[in-house]
């Protein structure tokens, strides 16, 4: 499971509702892909269906799908937000990296 904290929660709404979707009906989409300068990186997006193959959950009344191979590398991440003059927007503390790049966007295990 992911968790999401209260200050993601927060910007997590807002920014869906400026891209016309629904934090009650649509679905933060959390995954994984090959990249970045620690080999893995992470995706952020919304969606209004969920695929065949997702593992759905929600968590602080935050839907979230994610797909079953990036599951695998994300169970127990915690995702954040942090904002403020020197804030990097989301991000995701993620227990299963061993080492992220300095911009946090990536990661390897």
């Amino acid at each position: 499971m992911i968790k999401v904290s209260d200050t993601a929660k927060t910007k997590i709404a807002q920014l869906m509702t400026e891209d016309g979707f629904s934090i009650a009906k649509d679905y933060v989409r959390v995954g994984v892909k090959s990249g970045g300068c620690s080999g893995l990186s992470y995706e952020l997006d919304f969606d209004g269906v969920a695929g065949e193959n997702d593992k759905i959950f929600e968590e602080n009344d935050v839907r979230i799908a994610v797909d079953k191979k990036s599951f695998l590398y994300l169970v127990g991440t915690t995702l954040e937000y942090s904002g403020g003059l020197n804030g990097k927007g989301f991000v995701f503390n993620n227990p299963n990296a061993n080492r992220t790049c300095g911009c946090g966007e990536s990661f390897s295990l």
